[in-house]
């Protein structure tokens, strides 16, 4: 247990991280005007709040440069931070990218973090299926690793039949960072399982399901369109996708009975449902300011009595089940969750 009673959890001897991880693609655009000068001093809040922990990515336009300023402007509480990039090369880039293009990437996070070395880089590649290369760029990052560049590496989005085409290679992957709440379960399929032989664990995003699961859209009327950010665009597919509105409403029902009875918040029955699930590290939180720090730090003061969980599976098993394996929906770009996505934000 770490500052203000926020959980961690050690994956190596000398690694660990906070079990709540300060999400930073809400810091990129999409969700409002960001103050940067602000959001230094909001990081600096977190770390002293015990999430020391934030996650970023070369393609989150202005973060890693963000996440440097803190580091120059708290040098101090700099010391105590782990650094979660990713590495995610360019859809146009996929069928000739060469490793000096995969080491100019890792040195421009270096720079940009202003870190000598990157503490857990997480690739992804956009088409594993159609474009072959991922392994043999994974293994360029194997000897950036062993060079001293990247202390651990692990994913993102990688399904379970890529996971394993990873390990096979002699990958160390130490993680897998996916989607994963009550309304996506698709990890649950074969993920998992998997993850749960190779000892590799989660680190979760849309837990919330870019802020859906409140207080505030329970009983609210169905949203149109154009939904106010980019993460209510993202999630709403998804709850359209397990039955519509009213199937997400006697899911909130079911959780706002177990929040009541905890004397908590919507918000934090969703994120603790997740921080619950097997193999699972850590959530990432994004957040645009400070607002909701306390309360989602509230998570580890309360714990689910078994009915709880009972009586909320029996809800969610009301829902439709994702289709495909973890991101496979995402991943199809003339579908409905892939034509909203950006491919090419490395070249900008």
């Amino acid at each position: 247990m770490g500052k203000s009673g926020v959980e961690r959890i050690e994956f190596t001897s000398g690694y660990s991280i906070s079990r709540i991880i300060k999400g930073g693609w809400h810091l990129a655009g999409g969700h409002g005007e960001i103050d940067p000068d602000q959001a230094i001093k909001d990081m600096a809040e977190f770390v002293e709040a015990g999430v020391t922990t934030f996650d970023c990515a070369d393609i989150y336009t202005g973060v890693e440069e963000l996440i440097g300023g803190f580091c120059k402007s708290f040098p101090e509480l700099a010391k105590e931070i782990q650094i979660h990039t990713k590495y995610v090369p360019d859809y146009d880039l996929l069928r000739t990218i060469r490793p000096e293009d995969v080491e100019r990437g890792i040195d421009r996070s270096l720079k940009r973090l202003r870190v000598e070395r990157l503490d857990l880089v997480q690739f992804y590649w956009w088409d594993p299926d159609g474009i072959p290369g991922y392994v043999e760029t994974a293994e360029t990052l194997l000897k950036l690793k062993q060079a001293g560049k990247i202390r651990h590496i692990g994913l993102t989005n990688f399904n379970t039949r890529q996971l394993k085409a990873m390990v096979e290679a002699g990958i160390p992957v130490l993680t897998n960072q996916l989607q994963y709440s009550p309304i996506d379960r698709r990890p649950e399929k074969e993920l998992v399982p998997f993850c749960q032989q190779k000892q590799i664990m989660q680190l979760c995003y849309g837990s919330l399901a870019g802020g859906f699961f409140s207080d505030y859209w329970f009983k609210a009327d169905e949203p149109g369109v154009p939904l106010s950010n980019r993460s209510l665009t993202k999630y709403k597919l998804i709850i359209e996708d397990i039955g519509g509105w009213g199937q997400f409403q006697q899911i909130l029902a079911g959780m706002s009975q177990i929040a009541k009875k905890h004397h908590v918040n919507l918000s934090q029955v969703a994120l603790k449902w997740t921080l619950d699930q097997s193999q699972v590290a850590a959530v990432i939180v994004g957040a645009t300011s400070t607002k909701h720090l306390k309360e989602n730090l509230g998570v580890f003061d309360f714990s689910f009595d078994p009915d709880d969980l009972q009586g909320l599976e029996e809800i969610l098993k009301q829902s439709l089940p994702l289709s495909g394996d973890c991101f496979d929906l995402e991943r199809d770009k003339k579908g409905r969750h892939g034509s909203i996505m950006r491919y090419n934000e490395n070249r900008n």
